[in-house]
C-alpha cells in the first residue's frame, strides 16, 4: 500500500470517527475541552430512547462532583436532552469550569404518554443517579436541578412534591431516596389553574396534551400537576428566572411561586429579565450566571 493511499484511509477513518462522535452527542463541543462524557446511559432498565441520560464531568480527576441535573424544555412534547444548551452555552461551560457535573436527562413526551409519565421519568432518572453515584463520580448528597419552561415545571414539581410522597409521581409507586438541594427554575409554569392560555378547548394546547384533558374539565388534575400545590417549609431553595415579555408563560406564574415560597420561609430569589421573551440568549448573561453560581456555591459546596 503506498503512502498516499494510507494517508487517505487514515483521514477517512478519522472523519468517520468524528462524524460518529458528533452524532452520538451533538452538543459536546459546547463543553470545555477535556470534559468527560458518559453518553446515552439507560436509566429505566428498558430500551426506550426517552429513558436515556448523559453525564458530563470536569476533567479534574476528583473522586466525585456536586451535580446540576438538566431538564429540557419543549412544551412536554418536543426536544430532547440536548435542548436549551445552545443559547445557555456560557452557563453550560461555567458549570464544568466551576467543578460541577452536569447530567442531562430525557423523558417521555406527552404525545406518547400523558402526565404523570414525565415526572415519573424525572424521578426515576435521578434515583438512578443516586444509586449509581459512585460509578459516575457524582456526590449523591449534592444534587441540584435546572429546568427550562416545561423542564422548569418538572424540576420544580419533583423538588416540591418530594415531601408529599405522591405515589403516582414514582415508577411503581416507589418513593425515591435522593434529596434535591437547589432548584434553578427558568420560566417554568407553576400553576396550571392560572396559566394564561389554558382556558381553551383547543385539543392541541400543550397543557391539554400533557394532562390528557382540558384544565376546565379536570381542575383536580391541573392542581395535582402544578408545582405550587406542594410548597411547604421543608422545600429546597429556589432561584427563579423569568422573562418580562414571556408570551408562553405569563410572569405572574413565577411571581406567585416566589411569593408562596417566601410565605413558607423557603429561601428564594426571583429575577425578572427586562424585555426578555420565553427563552434565548438574554438568559445567559453574566449577571444571571453570577446569581446561579452564588446559589450553587451556597448550597452545593
Amino acid at each position: 500500500m503506498n503512502k498516499k493511499l494510507s494517508y487517505f484511509i487514515l483521514l477517512f477513518s478519522f472523519l468517520a470517527y468524528a462524524a460518529n462522535a458528533q452524532s452520538v452527542n451533538p452538543k459536546i463541543d459546547l463543553f470545555p475541552k477535556g470534559t468527560i462524557l458518559y453518553g446515552n446511559i439507560p436509566y429505566a432498565n428498558d430500551t426506550l430512547k426517552k429513558h436515556l441520560l448523559d453525564v458530563y464531568l470536569p476533567p479534574t480527576g476528583k473522586s466525585n462532583y456536586p451535580v446540576v441535573i438538566w431538564v429540557h424544555g419543549g412544551a412536554w412534547m418536543l426536544n430532547d436532552k440536548y435542548a436549551d444548551m445552545d443559547y445557555m452555552r456560557n452557563t453550560v461551560r461555567g458549570f464544568i469550569d466551576s467543578g460541577y457535573a452536569v447530567v442531562s436527562i430525557d423523558y417521555r413526551h406527552c404525545t406518547t404518554a400523558v402526565f404523570p409519565a414525565q415526572i415519573q421519568d424525572c424521578n426515576q432518572a435521578i434515583e438512578f443517579l443516586y444509586q449509581n453515584a459512585d460509578k459516575y463520580k457524582l456526590d449523591r448528597n449534592k444534587f441540584s436541578v435546572i429546568g427550562f419552561s416545561a423542564g422548569g415545571h418538572l424540576a420544580s414539581l419533583l423538588a416540591l412534591s418530594s415531601n408529599n410522597n405522591v405515589k403516582a409521581f414514582y415508577t411503581d409507586g416507589k418513593k425515591t431516596h435522593f434529596k434535591i438541594k437547589l432548584v434553578l427554575d427558568f420560566y417554568g409554569p407553576s400553576d396550571f389553574l392560572s396559566l394564561k392560555g389554558t382556558d381553551t378547548k383547543d385539543p392541541r394546547n400543550p397543557v391539554t396534551l400533557l394532562l390528557g384533558a382540558t384544565v376546565a374539565d379536570r381542575p383536580d388534575l391541573a392542581k395535582k400537576a402544578s408545582p405550587i400545590t406542594y410548597v411547604d417549609k421543608n422545600d429546597p431553595p429556589f432561584l427563579i428566572v423569568q422573562g418580562e415579555k414571556d408570551e408562553s408563560v405569563n410572569p405572574d406564574q413565577s411571581r406567585s411561586l416566589s411569593s408562596r415560597l417566601t410565605a413558607e420561609g423557603v429561601k428564594n430569589e426571583l429575577i425578572i429579565v427586562p424585555g426578555a421573551p420565553h427563552y434565548g440568549v438574554m438568559f445567559d448573561t453574566e449577571n444571571i450566571r453570577e446569581k446561579i453560581f452564588f446559589f450553587l456555591n451556597s448550597y452545593l459546596k
